[in-house]
């Protein structure tokens, strides 16, 4: 075997590419803003195409547009020249990725989209290729090098190109005002779904689960409720009203006070001021208040009432964390 310094290939393809798009930002034009304005009143969907590793690259464009609130899609230009042509309409733009710009697959395709009437945004590294030449707006997104040694595979170029298509997606994602919540709409079976859309309601404990006691009763009354409805905690309320909570670190600050657990009242101990967190809020906002403030549970407020409580132990298992 060859003797082969990888971390020093490695650093190589990192400054490659590093440069590929620093030379790349520094072209940036006004096609660019033309692209975007063109994209925001497109009346149709997106649809993305390129062939080999433009089309690897064309797929993973599609897919972040469609998931930041731009509807796009991808198609095979092969597929395309074999019935798929009829999933384009004129109503839609045409994204074409080709770093030459004169891919045969894609090349051929172009008359058929100007004859529909569907707008064309060219991404290729050649401004007087013939994709460039047909395209409404052409995109250059050509490298000096690519950061293979041979200067053949497709590497710095694809990394251009990609970069290209992030950028379009995040101007168009800030230009709609797109959410936090519009995001989770698009993941809601991933982890990042749970985070963005998962409300303390949801998971909070809610009725006969409150641990509740009125301010009179006595710190052992209190110990038995806090027992019986296992979250570590018990809630003081008079006449429906939030009066402050009682929990396991206040137990065992009290310990040490050689206190009449029998004797003394709840209201004299407890916590006067508690962290709360209204029902409608996230279950990671509530993750995020119990991590700050170095604390296990929050009351669930609902219209200044009590409506629950929400436990650390119930934001993990949703698979909020």
């Amino acid at each position: 075997m060859k003797n082969t310094n990888f971390l020093a290939i490695a650093k190589r393809t990192f400054d490659l590419e590093i440069s590929a798009l620093t030379a790349l930002e520094q072209s940036l034009d006004d096609q660019f803003e033309r692209a975007c304005l063109l994209l925001l009143g497109c009346k149709g969907r997106v649809v993305v195409t390129g062939m080999g590793k433009s089309g690897h690259i064309a797929h993973k464009i599609a897919a972040t547009l469609a998931s930041t609130g731009t509807p796009a899609f991808f198609v095979h230009p092969g597929e395309a020249s074999h019935g798929d042509m009829g999933m384009i309409t004129g109503a839609d733009i045409v994204i074409a990725l080709s770093n030459s710009g004169e891919v045969r697959e894609i090349v051929s395709l172009l008359p058929l989209i100007k004859r529909l009437g569907a707008s064309l945004i060219g991404m290729s590294g050649n401004n007087h290729s013939s994709l460039a030449t047909l395209s409404d707006v052409h995109l250059y997104c050509g490298v000096e090098q690519e950061a293979c040694p041979l200067n053949l595979a497709p590497t710095s170029s694809t990394t251009a190109a990609l970069v290209m298509g992030d950028a379009l997606a995040i101007a168009l994602l800030e230009a709609r005002g797109f959410s936090a919540e519009d995001f989770a709409f698009s993941h809601p079976g991933g982890s990042l779904g749970r985070k963005l859309l998962l409300k303390v309601e949801t998971i909070m404990h809610g009725g006969d689960e409150i641990p509740m006691i009125n301010p009179e009763a006595s710190i052992s009354e209190a110990l038995m409720v806090m027992t019986q409805k296992s979250l570590g905690m018990v809630t003081v309320q008079q006449d429906g009203r939030l009066l402050g909570i009682f929990t396991d670190g206040d137990l065992r600050r009290v310990i040490d006070q050689k206190i009449d657990f029998a004797a003394t009242p709840i209201s004299a101990v407890m916590h006067a001021q508690p962290r709360s967190i209204d029902a409608a809020q996230l279950a990671a906002q509530a993750l995020y208040l119990m991590e700050e403030h170095k604390i296990t549970s929050l009351v669930v407020t609902q219209e200044d009432a009590v409506a629950g409580v929400i436990h650390m132990h119930d934001i993990l298992r949703a698979g909020v964390a």
